[in-house]
């Protein structure tokens, strides 16, 4: 992985601002779609899109490419988004987010879009099958890293745990787990929903070598990436605290978002947030 000097990061957080105004553009036209988590989760795929991942958008089949397993399977419009602008397909498909017939559905399917490892829906699978890819790459001596993306809330689903075991009684040092801990699930907070906390401890007692980042800042997302390819003796996983919503200050932290798009009027009014947000990157860093 390439150092991230300045000049990455402004273009990481420019394209993390393109991505989010993407996706409220996407979301409007669906008419349906998660907006908290995907927003909250930009800058983690822009940091791996256009930073981390060893990968080919020309050649999504490429054996010795890195897998990237998203569990929480309901944020994909955000990956959507950071395929298309990385080259998967058109950027102009995004507008047919959950249209009938679409490669592009409310959970990513597998056998539709070239890019896409799995097809995620039920929460808490990811995990499973990021083991079994991992374990399987160790097996056939392959040099790929296995990246799993999962939410805080589906943590409170059993079979997490038992890959979690799994990983560590196996010590699948290929494989890294990010958790989008920002705090909220459908139906409230976590802490009130389901306590994940001591979350940490319960990794490390699983077996696993754990670390904790603002998910908003890169240097320490791709510092993370880089201290877990160090550690061969245990998976590890990142805690990345993210605030859902981010990038739109009425939103932020706010539950109910979890689930809902914006409707015309609010994305317009998002956008404008966003572009102004973007204005302020590009005078930050002149």
């Amino acid at each position: 992985m390439p150092h991230l000097h300045d000049e990455k990061i402004k273009e990481l957080e420019e394209k993390a601002n393109q991505a989010r105004q993407l996706l409220i553009e996407e979301l409007v036209e669906a008419g349906s779609g998660h907006t908290a988590g995907p927003l909250g989760m930009a800058d983690v795929f822009t940091a791996f899109y256009f930073h981390i991942l060893n990968h080919d958008p020309k050649n999504p089949e490429w054996e010795e490419r890195d897998r990237l397993i998203l569990s929480n399977g309901h944020i994909c419009p955000i990956r959507y988004v950071l395929m298309a602008m990385s080259g998967y397909f058109p950027v102009e498909e995004l507008k047919t987010l959950r249209k009938f017939g679409s490669r592009l559905q409310g959970h990513p399917e597998r056998e539709k879009l070239p890019g896409v490892e799995t097809t995620s829906g039920p929460l808490g699978s990811g995990l499973g099958q990021s083991c079994g890819i991992a374990y399987g790459a160790r097996m056939d001596g392959k040099k790929f890293r296995t990246y799993c993306f999962m939410s805080d809330g589906e943590h409170d689903a059993g079979n997490i745990w038992e890959s979690a075991l799994f990983a560590g009684k196996n010590k699948l040092s290929n494989l890294t787990g990010l958790i989008d801990r920002n705090n909220i699930q459908i139906d409230g907070m976590t802490e009130n929903i389901m306590p994940l906390e001591p979350l940490k401890e319960k990794y490390e007692a699983f077996g696993w070598h754990v670390l904790e980042i603002n998910g908003h800042n890169f240097e320490e997302i791709t510092d993370a990436v880089e201290q877990a390819k160090s550690i061969y003796e245990k998976p590890t996983v990142i805690i990345s605290h993210n605030i859902p919503g981010k990038g739109i200050s009425e939103i932020e932290f706010d539950y109910l978002w979890h689930g809902k798009p914006p409707k015309p009027e609010e994305g317009k009014k998002f956008l404008e947030e966003l572009r102004t947000l973007g204005g302020k990157i590009q005078s930050e860093h002149q």
